[in-house]
């Protein structure tokens, strides 16, 4: 990992992260009980937080399972659970139920992304929950809505796989997931823009209503271009790698040093800024390439010339070459280079979390905040990611439970 990823010194709440917001966040006073696990409903219930929801993640008494995932999945606990309390309750113990069915009562959203049928087994689906509370907001995030693959199991890669983005990432015949947790993390957007919908039509009608995200519906919505494509032209969409490009200079180039850059020219003048900046009279003055349409049809000679001749200069010094003209570049980078990003760095795009679980628990780590600013201010860190129940005394003490009874709860394995 990049030596700046992680730091020793524990990092106090207060201190985490950007600069608190100096104005009240515009979810403020809204309280969010988030029943989920994995990535999508965290997802969800994180972008709430951030916005200023006091969200509440309900656990179960041995802890939600991914803050000791491995691999790909090490992240997932610290990166989708900041700004929340944890509650650790045995929904299967008579007593425990009971905590989490009158933390709910006190909710204006509930999250939830488990299986069909697992919120109503305890009586904690919409259905019975807003019998009790009909301004309540419910969000289910799940794999399909309803119809005729609602009860399959999905995943992020099985709805990548079924839904057209897999094809159109990979080369032909080498079908590909994305690099990252796509239809997990926007699902959960998506359940977040409903469940702030739902709460805006609240305030005119005093009714709540229930929210339905699921994966394999985000996935269709990403690939729609790629639908829409065919109904336009009537030639199927070819895999990101293997397309027919609209702008002749638009690829990655291999270059000195065995540095790699991805380079563009996406108009008429940029060709032009592009030539002008790189010396190319030549190209510039040949009639053939004067326009777009004209160069995309030249490719299968233009870019092997192009490959030639940038190949005699360094990705940093192109860098400079392009960012000096306006045209559009960009660097290969991996995830851990981002650290050190010096945009990423100086408009307060990491913020410090103090890791709750695993090898390096109390250690300090940066995280990347939502991707949007309001007022000039970013979005930054109240709570760290929370350790099990670390929040359960004071949740239930709010409920009305005296320490004697959380204790006889928590002896009786009903809470932890």
């Amino acid at each position: 990992m990049n030596s700046s990823a992680v730091s020793s010194s524990p990092a106090s709440a207060s201190a985490s992260g950007a600069a608190a917001v100096s104005r009240p966040l515009p979810l403020a006073g809204i309280r969010v009980v988030e029943f989920s696990h994995m990535v999508m409903g965290p997802t969800c219930g994180m972008v709430l937080a951030d916005l200023g929801a006091d969200v509440i993640k309900v656990e179960p008494v041995d802890g939600d399972r991914t803050r000791h995932l491995l691999g790909a999945g090490a992240g997932f606990f610290p990166m989708f659970n900041r700004n929340k309390k944890s509650v650790a309750i045995d929904l299967r113990h008579a007593q425990g139920l009971e905590v989490a069915l009158r933390l709910a009562g006190t909710a204006d959203v509930v999250v939830q992304n488990f299986k069909p049928g697992v919120m109503a087994k305890y009586g904690l689906d919409h259905a019975a929950l807003a019998r009790l509370n009909p301004g309540l907001v419910y969000v289910n995030h799940t794999g399909f809505l309803p119809g005729p693959y609602e009860h399959r199991t999905a995943l992020d890669e099985v709805v990548q796989m079924m839904g057209g983005l897999a094809y159109m990432t990979g080369r032909p015949g080498d079908p590909l997931r994305a690099g990252t947790s796509v239809n997990d993390i926007m699902g959960g957007m998506f359940g977040a823009i409903g469940a702030m919908a739902a709460l805006m039509q609240r305030s005119v009608t005093g009714r709540g209503q229930e929210i339905d995200s699921a994966l394999f519906e985000n996935n269709v919505f990403l690939v729609g271009q790629h639908m829409m494509q065919y109904a336009v032209t009537g030639q199927p969409a070819a895999p990101m790698p293997d397309r027919i490009s609209s702008w002749a200079v638009y690829d990655v180039f291999s270059v000195k040093d065995g540095g790699q850059i991805f380079l563009a020219a996406v108009s008429d003048a940029q060709w032009t800024t592009f030539c002008d900046a790189m010396g190319y009279a030549d190209l510039k003055a040949d009639p053939a390439l004067a326009l777009n349409n004209d160069r995309v049809r030249a490719r299968p000679t233009l870019l092997p010339e192009l490959r030639r001749r940038l190949a005699e200069h360094t990705a940093q010094e192109l860098s400079a070459v392009f960012e000096r003209h306006g045209l559009p570049f960009a660097p290969i980078s991996r995830p851990e280079e981002l650290f050190d990003d010096p945009h990423l760095q100086a408009t307060g795009g990491l913020a410090e979390i103090t890791l709750p679980d695993g090898e390096r628990a109390g250690q300090t780590a940066r995280t990347t905040l939502l991707p949007l600013r309001m007022g000039g201010e970013r979005m930054g860190v109240r709570l760290d990611p929370p350790t099990l129940g670390q929040h359960t005394q004071e949740l239930l003490a709010g409920l009305g439970y005296t320490p004697e009874q959380t204790q006889a709860l928590r002896a009786a394995s009903a809470i932890a």
